[in-house]
């Protein structure tokens, strides 16, 4: 654990070189993805702007952003509330097995306990990021029953 504590925050459109920087070294970590700069600059600064379609919360530690990760919604008809997704986790390699995650997991849950159109926490994960997986359970958030399917027209045009 740190000896500094870490402190959580909104993020703001001044953090978005951070966050940028984090979501390319996500993808380049966890699934060996190349991300066009621009278009992660792009949507980021749409996340930003639009706190209806996401948000992000920063870890800091001495005023230093060493974490982040990205809030976006799903209804469900089924429970008549919101689940928060968790995505864009990212701690930065010289600060992790310090608790920012855990910093992270604990202010969301914490935000979307505190209110009442907020049903649960969800969150997706690599199936080859063990780690990460061992650490969500860790946190309360074991596998679900539900697989992940997609179709992506980001890769390439319809």
């Amino acid at each position: 654990m740190s000896v500094n504590p870490i402190t959580i925050r909104r993020a703001t459109l001044d953090d978005s070189a951070h966050i940028v920087s984090f979501n390319t070294a996500l993808a380049a970590e966890s699934e060996g993805k190349t991300l066009d700069d621009r278009t992660v600059t792009d949507g980021v600064r749409e996340a930003l702007a639009d706190p209806a379609r996401s948000f992000y919360f920063i870890a800091e530690i001495d005023g230093a952003v060493v974490g982040q990760t990205m809030v976006t919604f799903e209804w469900s008809d089924w429970r008549n509330g919101f689940f928060w997704w968790i995505q864009s986790v990212y701690v930065d390699s010289r600060f992790r097995r310090r608790g920012v995650f855990r910093a992270l997991h604990e202010h969301v849950r914490r935000e979307a306990r505190s209110r009442p159109d907020v049903c649960g926490l969800r969150l997706y994960v690599h199936h080859d990021n063990h780690r990460a997986m061992k650490t969500y359970a860790q946190l309360g958030m074991p596998k679900s029953d539900y697989l992940m399917c997609e179709e992506d027209w980001s890769a390439a045009p319809p």
